[in-house]
């Protein structure tokens, strides 16, 4: 079992970067592929990003691809979101996940953070 916890929401303005950072526990954890979720008020969670623990292949939704960048250090048990040329529409609660494999479906994550916030100006 693997427990997750984010942290680097925060207020920025259009066109800032942020760096979101997530923490695992748990003896397994450079086992799981990890994965970064978003969830705006009155959306769905959205898929944004996810590693791969096998091959350490990476995966972005056309929405943020080009402008974030999904990393993992297992020696540190933390996957991080580089976050740039933030935009309005990207406002959101930010949620890290674990998985078997890489997937854009919520439902194939068993573990998830309490999420963070971040929320972008015009």
């Amino acid at each position: 079992q693997v427990q997750v916890a984010e942290s680097g929401g925060g207020l920025v303005q259009a066109g800032a970067s942020l760096n979101l950072s997530c923490v695992g526990s748990g003896r397994s954890f450079r086992t799981y592929t990890m994965a970064w979720f978003r969830q705006a008020p009155g959306k769905e969670r959205e898929g944004i990003s996810c590693i791969s623990s096998s091959d350490g292949s990476t995966y972005y939704a056309d929405s943020v691809k080009g402008r974030f960048t999904i990393s993992r250090d297992n020696a540190k048990n933390t996957v991080y979101l580089q976050m740039n040329s933030l935009k309005p529409e990207d406002t959101a609660v930010y949620y890290c996940a674990t998985g078997p494999l890489p997937a854009w479906l919520a439902s194939e994550y068993a573990y998830w953070g309490q999420g963070t916030q971040v929320t972008v100006s015009s």
